[in-house]
């Protein structure tokens, strides 16, 4: 199964489709869906430094490495700069610490994993570690469009990517159009809505499934891609990541992707960025 890139803004290719490390904090769970993920043809991994996972990712990618499996200029590897160090001089030393995890020489993408903190010192520091090669690309995650847009206002390298929360029942097509504006590819965190709305079994997207021999996910997956996002979802069974992967012998017809549009409700039911407590929260994890 060939994955589809997408060509980001300073030209490094990004898969559509990756896959994605956030809760499997067991070192040995996370190692062995890392390698599994690799296997039936992921080669987006994404991971954070608050995941506490980076080194079981960088295990497994050096195995797959050594073993043949895949080579390293194929992967594309993804981690990301917690709140606690959002300074300058905090993302110089974070990154180094990820990179060591990681068992890496150069990252294929760093992001701001918050818009808290000092953002700004954070982002002159990953600029010029990309000005160094150090990093292929550059993102943020979690930026709502007003974040987004006040940031990509000031700074002079664009975020390649921005990484929120994209599913069928939050679809947020209004901040995916503010991002094109910018050059900033939108990718999908929880693009399976973490379970909700019985998203597995959903009658509108079991029925479209029907139509191509594909299940609800996969097509709630390949909604997601067809509109231009980046998706990484997660499992640590196999028999699903090899069905998450599958997505790339079918198209959506524009009824189809009418129908689940129409799924939207608006606002996420997961994380809600805008109340305080979860702003106090989010700045109170400390990674030690």
């Amino acid at each position: 199964m060939t994955v589809e890139n997408v060509t980001l803004s300073n030209g490094i290719k990004m898969p559509l489709e990756g896959f994605g490390v956030f809760q499997v904090p067991d070192a040995a769970v996370c190692k062995q869906a890392v390698l599994d993920a690799i296997s039936v043809g992921n080669r987006l991994i994404d991971t954070a430094a608050i995941y506490m996972n980076e080194e079981a990712v960088g295990d497994a990618v050096k195995e797959s490495i050594e073993t043949g499996l895949v080579k390293r200029e194929d992967l594309f590897i993804t981690t990301k700069l917690w709140t606690s160090y959002m300074s300058y001089e905090g993302a110089k030393v974070a990154f180094e610490r990820s990179l060591k995890k990681l068992k890496l020489d150069y990252l294929d993408m760093y992001m701001l994993h918050q818009p808290y903190g000092d953002v700004y010192g954070a982002w002159k520091a990953m600029v010029e570690l990309y000005n160094e090669g150090k990093i292929k690309a550059l993102g943020v995650a979690n930026f709502s469009i007003g974040k987004f847009t006040e940031f990509a206002e000031i700074v002079d390298v664009k975020p390649h990517v921005n990484q929120i929360e994209l599913h069928p029942f939050f679809s947020q097509y209004a901040a995916i159009e503010n991002m094109k504006g910018y050059g900033t590819v939108p990718q999908a965190w929880a693009p399976l809505a973490e379970g909700k709305h019985g998203i597995f079994s959903h009658p509108v997207l079991s029925a479209i499934g029907e139509k191509y021999g594909k299940t609800a996910a996969q097509v709630a997956l390949k909604w997601n891609a067809q509109r231009g996002v980046s998706i990484i979802p997660k499992s640590v069974h196999k028999e699903r990541m090899e069905q998450n992967i599958d997505i790339w012998d079918f198209t959506l017809s524009a009824e189809d992707m009418k129908q689940i549009d129409a799924l939207d409700i608006g606002h996420s039911e997961i994380i809600d960025h805008n109340n305080p407590e979860v702003v106090r929260y989010i700045l109170s994890a400390k990674l030690e």
